[in-house]
């Protein structure tokens, strides 16, 4: 419990955003709000022979969006993908998870399709 009140009085200093409701803001703003970015990652190998756009088409359709698993900007590599919710503010943590399990779900479903009509 003392490490926590020594975070907490090193952050009471002059110069951080601060905001009367939803205090300390020390997050990347596209992670504001309730701060949750549920992700996991899946390999896909289906949606990347067929097209990473039409994934990505897809994705946006399911609210969710996907990533390389080198990071945000990191770059695409293989056919493993983070797939993270697109909405932060304005849903409770249980509905963003359940839509990017949902749409995972989905996906996976579509890829094994998708790998039957490539051949794999």
């Amino acid at each position: 419990e003392s490490r926590l009140l020594e975070t907490q009085s090193r952050l009471n200093v002059e110069g951080l955003a601060l905001s009367e409701q939803y205090g300390f803001i020390h997050s990347c703003p596209t992670n504001l709000g309730t701060g949750m970015r549920a992700s996991v990652h899946v390999d896909l190998p289906g949606w990347t022979k067929e097209s990473v756009d039409k994934l990505k088409a897809r994705c946006e359709e399911l609210n969710v969006q996907p990533r390389g698993t080198r990071g945000e900007s990191g770059g695409q590599t293989g056919c493993t993908y983070d797939i993270s919710n697109k909405h932060r503010l304005g849903y409770s943590e249980v509905q963003l998870v359940q839509v990017m399990i949902d749409a995972v779900n989905t996906l996976y479903k579509e890829d094994v399709e998708w790998q039957k009509k490539h051949g794999m």
